[in-house]
């Protein structure tokens, strides 16, 4: 297996669980979703429906691959994607912080571009 097919395995692996019902009692009204469109290489984690009369459709974790790299455009889960990409083995020169504004990516431990 090549090396973006092993990403899109993981990033797959990763948001699968994210998105799992947690042991606890889920949220009324509200569904976490992930979504992907490995085409594409889009990997989507959501949550839809109604919270005290508001519609909710956040975006939890937005991630992509593009140019052999992960992406990571938007990540609100308590440990992040990135740290959960460098534990399956994923570089840390393959993953990119895009919620970071480009010129204070080589602050990161991580791909500036």
């Amino acid at each position: 297996m090549d090396r973006v097919a092993d990403y899109r395995a993981e990033l797959t692996r990763i948001m699968t669980r994210h998105a799992a019902p947690t042991t606890g009692p889920a949220e009324p009204g509200v569904e976490t979703v992930f979504v992907s469109d490995a085409g594409r290489d889009e990997y989507v984690i959501l949550d839809r429906g109604w919270r005290n009369g508001r519609r909710v459709d956040d975006v939890i974790v937005h991630a992509r691959i593009a140019d052999g790299k992960v992406w990571v455009e938007q990540d609100w889960t308590d440990g992040g994607i990135a740290t959960e990409l460098v534990r399956a083995g994923v570089p840390r020169s393959d993953i990119v912080l895009g919620f970071h504004p480009p010129e204070l990516r080589h602050l990161t431990d991580f791909a500036v571009a």
